[in-house]
């Protein structure tokens, strides 16, 4: 697959995600996003879960595909790949959030890789920020950065203790604002590049 398709998915694995999400809720029935946590949405024996499960696994095949376009890109304009390779915790956790559904001790397991997450745009910030070619690299990544450090409110239970999907949401948007920028401006920077690849 070329390089710029690749890059493409970036942009659609956030509204997979959420589309994912939303159409579960309907289907979860009396399922209330701010205080219903996302996990819950695939529990066993839901109507679902199916759904759910698709929709996870799509998103880490996706990620997979954008991981392999960013690293390409980065070794083609010879910057830093680690932000890029951190992305990776975020395909094998929601794969692991897919495959083993709550109530499974494993879904816990698999899903606490995605906390690695959050360092791709704070590595970011140190590794790309002399790159002219990545365009507002320094805002966007102390964006995502901020946006997703939010989502860690979900293990403080007594701030806003009603609404815990709301405080998990403020990192699945965090993720969902850096992919979108990384897709876009690498995309640009492929585009840029002299290099073919």
């Amino acid at each position: 697959m070329r390089t710029k398709h690749l890059l493409y998915t970036g942009s659609s694995i956030p509204v997979v995600f959420f589309v994912t999400t939303f159409v579960c809720g309907f289907l979860f029935g009396d399922y209330n996003h701010f205080s219903g946590m996302v996990s819950e949405l695939g529990e066993i024996g839901t109507k679902s879960q199916f759904v759910f499960s698709t929709g996870l696994i799509l998103c880490s095949v996706l990620s997979i595909f954008f991981v392999t376009g960013l690293y390409r890109t980065c070794k083609a304009a010879g910057i830093s790949v680690i932000p890029v390779i951190l992305i990776l915790s975020f395909s094998v956790s929601i794969a692991g959030a897919a495959i083993f559904p709550l109530p499974s001790r494993l879904h816990l397991i698999m899903g606490m890789p995605s906390i690695l997450l959050i360092f791709s745009p704070l590595l970011s910030l140190i590794l790309w920020s002399g790159k002219s070619q990545l365009s507002n690299i320094k805002l966007m990544s102390l964006l995502s950065f901020f946006i997703m450090s939010l989502g860690l409110l979900a293990f403080m239970p007594d701030f806003l203790s009603n609404y815990p999907g709301l405080k998990q949401r403020f990192f699945h948007i965090g993720w969902s604002v850096w992919f979108f920028y990384l897709s876009y401006s690498f995309i640009r920077l492929h585009k840029n590049s002299e290099v073919k690849i």
